[in-house]
């Protein structure tokens, strides 16, 4: 009898264990289903979404007299405008910069809001703060909450799926993606490019079909034993149904991830004919057909590593203008086509799309003296991220920072409320998704959080 983890259940076992629609709503839903594009490193919301002529006017001038900012590196430079030009998008005149042609296109499918303020300027916590609601690991991610909330509408692929860069994982790479102290179900699965997207999806070399039938056979027996012998353990059983999903994903995963059947022209319109484009188009298209497929939440990564020289994220202490040039030109189509592909098939109106980043970059150069230098430091006091598809209001601006960038002063948004407000859309009251851990009911949001009723259709 083979024994391997790779078929430990049959497809048909312990279907009752695989949560396919989970708890019901709270409330009426406007989206079914989610997905996060996260900028690794800290996108420069000036030189983005959050247009300050102010800024452009005070170029090469100081910050002015108050309290040193308290900035990752100290090293406050001379303020310095944006690397791009500003222009009003669309029919909704939503203000964005040239750094992202292809994304302006799509301006009036955007809620931006221009008043996050996060909890760290350092980025492995304020990545897990974005993820988790905490600055340390061991706390479920946003979609480890929603396959433990909302389930999968697939039985035969994760509730919670994870697409990194290709040039490697962020800061705290699976910690990222983590269950936490929920059942090991619901950790975020990682899909890699490739032919295998999953690794050890498959046996090393070919089973016979009756050999494979009837080791299963004989698994599934011993492992329900195994479990009634132990009360139906927790954690057993979420084990035994990682392994039966895993069977399941043996046909379900080739049949998602082929992306040969697509037109020419979409895998075109997605970037994947073109070397700077082919890595995130291809997440981009591999996530619409899981969304498709019933895969309730995909994440998927721009930016890899931190360290590094050239970096390899938007991590752009040294040169605004070289690096996220760069990172833009990897993201910017794929992800405009992705939300008109999304909208041609009329999945906008029940995907909710967020597009995401830790902190962002201030308003005056990373530098000391008199010259204004061509970086940005972290700045965790105000920055953009947009919401685009259902529930929100499209072609809109909410919150805002002062004229200079810098800090929040209209409707500041931290990532409690930005929570609280997703799991809103989805049908879900985030002081009522709870979970008893160590004498406590966890939840995402901790004891804070408030639905932004302003970003809401």
């Amino acid at each position: 009898m083979l024994l391997n983890r790779r078929n430990l259940l049959s497809l048909g076992a312990l279907a009752a264990l695989h949560q396919l629609s989970g708890a019901k709503p709270h409330h009426a839903p406007k989206a079914k289903r989610a997905i996060q594009i996260s900028l690794v490193g800290g996108l420069s919301h000036i030189d983005s979404f959050d247009y300050k002529p102010e800024l452009v006017k005070r170029h090469g001038q100081a910050l002015g007299a108050g309290p040193k900012p308290d900035v990752f590196f100290g090293q406050v430079g001379l303020l310095r405008k944006p690397d791009w030009e500003f222009k009003k998008r669309g029919q909704s005149g939503l203000w964005v910069s040239e750094l992202f042609p292809h994304v302006a296109g799509v301006a009036d499918e955007l809620t931006v809001i221009r008043s996050m303020v996060a909890d760290s300027a350092n980025h492995t916590p304020a990545l897990f703060v974005q993820n988790s609601g905490f600055q340390f690991n061991g706390y479920p991610a946003l979609g480890s909450w929603l396959s433990y909330g909302l389930g999968s509408e697939a039985d035969d692929l994760p509730a919670f799926v994870v697409l990194p860069d290709g040039r490697g994982d962020p800061n705290g790479a699976a910690s990222n993606w983590n269950s936490g102290f929920l059942p090991a179900q619901h950790q975020g699965v990682i899909f890699r490019g490739g032919d295998a997207p999953v690794r050890d999806l498959f046996p090393e070399k070919p089973v016979p079909a009756k050999e494979e039938a009837d080791s299963r056979a004989a698994l599934n027996a011993l492992n329900a034993l195994h479990l009634a012998q132990r009360g139906g353990e927790a954690d057993l059983a979420a084990r035994m149904n990682s392994y039966a999903l895993a069977a399941k994903m043996q046909f379900a995963v080739p049949a998602v991830a082929d992306l040969s059947k697509e037109p020419a022209k979409l895998k075109t319109a997605y970037g994947l004919d073109d070397p700077k484009t082919a890595d995130c188009g291809r997440r981009c298209l591999l996530a619409r057909r899981l969304l498709e497929k019933g895969v309730r939440f995909v994440q998927l990564y721009s930016g890899g590593p931190i360290a590094g020289a050239p970096r390899t994220s938007w991590d752009a202490h040294e040169n605004v203008k070289e690096n996220h040039t760069a990172e833009a030109a990897r993201i910017d189509q794929p992800v405009a086509a992705l939300v008109r592909d999304l909208k041609d098939r009329g999945m906008l109106n029940d995907t909710l799309v967020l597009f995401t980043t830790e902190f962002g970059r201030t308003p005056f150069a990373q530098s000391a003296g008199n010259v204004v230098g061509t970086g940005r430091d972290h700045n965790k006091y105000g920055f953009s991220c947009w919401l685009a598809g259902a529930g929100v209001k499209p072609g809109t601006a909410f919150g805002a920072t002062d004229d200079l960038g810098w800090k929040a002063a209209e409707h500041p948004m931290p990532w409690h409320d930005f929570h609280a407000t997703v799991l809103h859309v989805l049908g879900i009251d985030h002081e009522k998704l709870t979970y008893y851990h160590n004498g406590i009911q966890r939840r995402l949001t901790n004891v804070h959080g408030e639905v932004v009723k302003g970003v809401l259709a």
